[in-house]
Order: structure tokens, then sequence, then C-alpha cells
């Protein structure tokens, strides 16, 4: 089993075969739910604080309520991880939805939400973020609220579809030619040294690994400016990349027919890279 034997639901730690909820799901017939996906390293949690913010951030712009508290839901995760003595490379997946009712629109009178959280084990992409990626180009047709990490993803799923169908990593999506974000991922042109990115409005996911570059950029002297850029600017830029938890922060050396730079990954993504495992190796030794 891919999966780590012990899951975190609303009523404690249960074994993987023991979590079942009823065909009348929210989360299943609605996509009525919020998600997040955290890193871990060598068995240790990364950024388990801003993820857990963003979750509560999330819950509350749709007026769903998360069964634990912030810092009791921290602990339990922290339990969760001991029990499944955790010690390589993994990721853990975590949701909550409205609950299970019958099925209607509207939300239930009582509020019972689901959670479940598990566990499971996953390589870095090294190969990835040292040689780059293929990427595609697809228009985006979500929703205008893509700052909520919902389970609303079936536009993301087949944006990523085609492009593994194409041979490529990744979709980076633009709503009337101008670049948004990755299907998975936040997308950073690089030009005379200087790093470009979408802002932060409605329109994208404030990735956690994208708030970091943006703290690493600083911390270099980079310069970071949140300014979004058009689908013909990718042929005159110099570097790409995207950022994602499962992804890090990797080299984007192709789109459709376009070589980004010289098409081997740039000196400002290996900077930012070296900065990401600066940042990221107090989480493996303290496992």
């Amino acid at each position: 089993m891919s999966v780590k034997p012990h899951v975190l639901t609303e009523r404690g730690v249960l074994r993987y075969e023991q979590v079942t909820y009823p065909m009348e799901e929210r989360g299943l017939q609605f996509g009525d739910g919020v998600y997040e996906v955290v890193r871990l390293y060598s068995g240790a949690y990364v950024w388990l604080q801003e993820h857990l913010d963003r979750l509560y951030r999330s819950a509350a712009a749709i007026r769903l309520s998360v069964p634990f508290a912030p810092e009791e839901l921290s602990e339990r995760l922290e339990q969760l991880r001991r029990m499944n003595d955790v010690r390589e490379d993994a990721i853990l997946y975590l949701q909550v939805t409205r609950g299970s009712f019958p099925r209607s629109h509207t939300f239930p009178a009582e509020n019972r939400p689901n959670l479940y959280a598990y566990i499971q084990p996953m390589a870095r992409k090294t190969d990835e973020m040292a040689y780059g990626v293929r990427a595609t180009l697809t228009k985006d047709v979500r929703w205008e609220y893509c700052y909520i990490k919902s389970l609303n993803l079936l536009p993301n799923v087949l944006a990523k579809q085609e492009a593994a169908e194409r041979g490529a990593f990744e979709a980076i999506l633009h709503r009337d030619g101008v670049v948004t974000e990755g299907s998975s991922s936040n997308i950073f042109l690089v030009k005379d040294e200087t790093v470009y990115t979408h802002p932060a409005t409605e329109r994208i996911l404030n990735g956690i690994v994208r708030t970091k570059v943006k703290q690493f950029c600083g911390e270099l002297g980079i310069p970071f400016i949140e300014k979004a850029f058009s689908v013909h600017d990718l042929a005159g830029a110099d570097e790409l990349f995207l950022t994602s938890t499962t992804s890090a922060i990797t080299p984007i050396v192709q789109v459709e027919d376009i070589t980004i730079g010289d098409g081997r990954p740039g000196a400002v993504t290996k900077s930012l890279q070296a900065a990401y495992q600066k940042a990221t190796q107090p989480a493996a030794s303290n496992a």
C-alpha cells in the first residue's frame, strides 16, 4: 500500500481500511471542500504552519468550519507522522468537506464537517529539478476564485492530462494571453536577472513555495516584481521556472516549440533552488 496505514479523521486516527464515508458526501457530490498538500523531507514537515494558515483561510472563504482548532490540528498531524513512523520523503494530503448529508445545494442545517489526512511516500523530482521540464500552453477556464484551494479541480486535471499526453510536465494557463499560473504550480519568468510572476490576486493560488521564492529573492538581492506577463513574453525570457509543494523549484526549458534561454536551467533559478535546499535542510535534520 502506497499510503501509510494510519489516517487522521474528524473522529480521530483510524486505520486506512477503516476510513469510509457515505455516497452522500458533499466533497464527492459538489466538490464542497478545501484541501492542502504538505511536503515532508526525511520524515519532517516543511512549512506546516503556512499550509495550515492557508487551509483555514480557504475554509473561511467558503464558510466551512474545520473540525479542529489550528493548534490542535497541528498537534494531531504531528501525532499522525509519529504513528506512521515516517522517515522518508513524503507528502501529507489533508481534506475538509462540509460533511455527509442528503443531497441539497444549500448548506446543511447541522455543522458536521468531514476531515481526513494521510501520508504517502513521494521522492523528490531530482531529474526534473536538475535538467528542467517541458510545458504546454492552455486556456485558463477556471472560476474566478482560484485563491481558494478548493476541491474543484476538473479544469486543472484536464489541462494536466493534455500536457501529459503531449509529453510535457506542466500546462501553463493563460487568460486572454496573460499567464496566470500552471495547472498545479505557480509560474515565474526571469528577464535581465529580474523575477516576474502574476500578482497574488483572486485569479491564482498563492503557493507556499511562491511566497518563499519572494523571500529568497529579497535575501539574495534578486529583484522580484509581481506583474503579469503574457504568452508572447515567453519567447524573450532568459529563464522560466515553476514552483509547487511537490516540485519545489523546477526549471522550464521549453514551452510548446519555444526554447527558453539556451534550453538549460539558468543561474537565477539555480540560486533560488540552492536557497530552497538550504531553507528546507533543517526540517530533514530534525526528523
